[in-house]
């Protein structure tokens, strides 16, 4: 793959679109492409993350019980995988399990604040995109702990 098409796929992910083509082009040079076989283990459940990784290619299972569970959520290209490991460190919530041949960007930490540091407008796009899906997550949450709270049927309490 060559460098404007690793610039491209960057771009297609809703986390990465918001940066400049400047800071993607920094990013897509400087991280490392790693390549999984069917049943690969990307990152375990509970290990301490320090980074992130772009699914190019293929798809991966994110498996909450570490074990294999049918249960795991599946993400395809252009999922970012490890996202609040490019701001902080953390344990990792799932085990990343590829289920066919895949290809994924890996995207250090230092990587990732580096390219915001460097282009300080990037930084505050994202800052501002990630400040929207949080308002969106809050509001979503509200509404469910509201319809929870709602008795059957509807009407008031009584």
């Amino acid at each position: 793959m060559g460098l404007e098409s690793d610039i491209e796929k960057l771009a297609r992910n809703p986390t990465l679109n918001v940066l400049e083509p400047e800071a993607l082009r920094l990013i897509a040079f400087a991280a490392e492409v790693k390549t999984l076989r069917s049943g690969d283990v990307l990152f375990r459940r509970d290990e301490i993350s320090g980074d992130g990784f772009v699914l190019l290619t293929g798809s991966i299972a994110l498996d909450p019980s570490g074990i294999g569970a049918a249960t795991a959520q599946i993400v395809r290209p252009p999922a970012l995988v490890g996202e609040i490991a490019l701001f902080t460190e953390t344990r990792r919530p799932v085990t990343a399990i590829a289920r066919e041949p895949t290809n994924v960007m890996r995207i250090s930490r230092l990587l990732f604040l580096r390219a915001l540091s460097e282009f300080p407008r990037s930084a505050e796009r994202l800052r501002r995109a990630l400040g929207e899906r949080l308002r969106e997550f809050t509001s979503e949450l509200g509404s469910v702990r509201r319809k929870r709270m709602t008795p059957m049927g509807g009407g008031p309490a009584a």
